[in-house]
């Protein structure tokens, strides 16, 4: 956390290590070291707990772009949808989810902002000994923002027994702007956070940690049986790998929280990859692990091949059960085209939740399904 950081850190990195992969692992063994044992069962509640997140413009849960989720649109009855079900599953009302989610992005910013205030005072001291040597000019000070000092004014004045004064809404302004800073940063927490959240969970399974060597992020030359890369090429990067103690066996898990259409089809390109440097005769399973929720890019991972095999061996989502609480809302007819494909998929098992592959690499069972 923040305040166990080394006092020489430069403000201007502090927001790194904020995000950054320490403090997340630090804030993961925080969060589990207080919550109950995790299980295959309850596994996708702690993913939930710790990453998703209410969407401002809507208030809802996040569960799909938040351009096609407002309302009006389809997505937005099915937002409701998912963000009903999943208070229900976590037995509060859909006003208190808010209070139950994003704990791993709300502790994060937490830290950042509890500096950011103490150094506020700082700053301050510096500004006014540099803005000695102008007076009496009349000059504004940091924090300063007429723009949202007017906004405040006009939305609440009439609420205000007394204006408040000058350095409470400056620290506010400070605050918007930091908060608003913090947003920005989700994209990257989300990303390699549900990585190391997932590797936090199958660390924490006794007959997942006992099975498989568990890597987070490693370059793929250090998983067995690959070579490094060739001439001057980059090294390639697995998301996370599994390699079982008994055999060797590798899973090569690529974890995208949800995937835009481009990067579905880098999808052949990194299992190429993967194929092209492998240094033994011996096949590797190519997973995908996701929250994505758009039934099209969902039945399209599922549908593509490599040398007519399926290019993911396993396809897992986090709990199926969202998506199809989200394609049953009420509105348009959509029992044909992609979300008739990922419902078929759901059914079949095609696509799994993450309580049944990880029950059934707790068993010691193949990770393929």
């Amino acid at each position: 956390m923040i305040d166990e950081l080394p006092a020489n850190v430069e403000p201007s990195k502090l927001v790194k290590y904020a995000f950054g992969q320490e403090n997340r692992r630090s804030l993961l063994d925080r969060y589990f070291d207080s919550r109950e044992p995790v299980t295959p069962d309850n596994a996708w509640r702690h993913v939930y707990h710790l990453l998703m997140w209410i969407d401002p413009t809507i208030g809802l849960a996040h569960c799909y772009e938040s351009d096609k989720c407002q309302p009006g649109r389809p997505w937005y009855g099915r937002s409701l949808a998912f963000h009903i079900w999943l208070s229900k599953q976590f037995e509060i009302s859909p006003r208190e989810l808010n209070e139950k989610i994003d704990i791993l992005f709300t502790w994060a910013a937490s830290d950042l902002t509890a500096f950011a205030a103490s150094q506020r005072e700082k700053y301050a001291r510096n500004a006014e000994d540099q803005r000695k040597v102008y007076l009496p000019e009349d000059l504004p000070l940091p924090g300063e923002d007429p723009e949202f000092l007017d906004l405040v004014d006009q939305y609440l004045r009439p609420w205000f027994r007394e204006a408040p004064d000058l350095a409470t809404l400056r620290a506010l302004a400070s605050s918007v702007r930091a908060y608003v800073g913090q947003e920005n940063k989700r994209k990257n927490l989300v990303g390699e956070g549900f990585e190391d959240t997932l590797a936090a969970i199958l660390h924490r399974i006794p007959g997942v940690a006992s099975s498989y060597n568990i890597m987070v992020r490693p370059v793929l030359h250090d998983i067995p049986g690959f070579y490094p890369p060739r001439g001057q090429d980059k090294a390639q990067q697995v998301d996370l790998a599994l390699v079982r103690k008994s055999d060797n066996h590798r899973s090569l898990i690529t974890c995208k929280w949800s995937f835009r259409t481009d990067r579905e089809k880098q999808f052949p390109n990194e299992h190429a990859a993967y194929t092209d440097l492998q240094s033994v005769n011996k096949p590797f399973d190519y997973v995908l692990l996701t929250n994505e929720f758009d039934p099209a890019r969902l039945a399209s991972v599922c549908e593509r091949t490599r040398e007519v095999h399926p290019l993911f061996k396993t396809v897992v989502h986090v709990n199926p059960a969202g998506p199809l609480v989200a394609y049953a809302a009420p509105g348009p007819d959509r029992s044909k085209g992609g979300m008739a494909r990922s419902k078929m998929y759901i059914s079949s098992g095609r696509i799994e939740g993450l309580d049944g592959w990880l029950a059934r690499l707790a068993a010691g069972g193949e990770v393929t399904g």
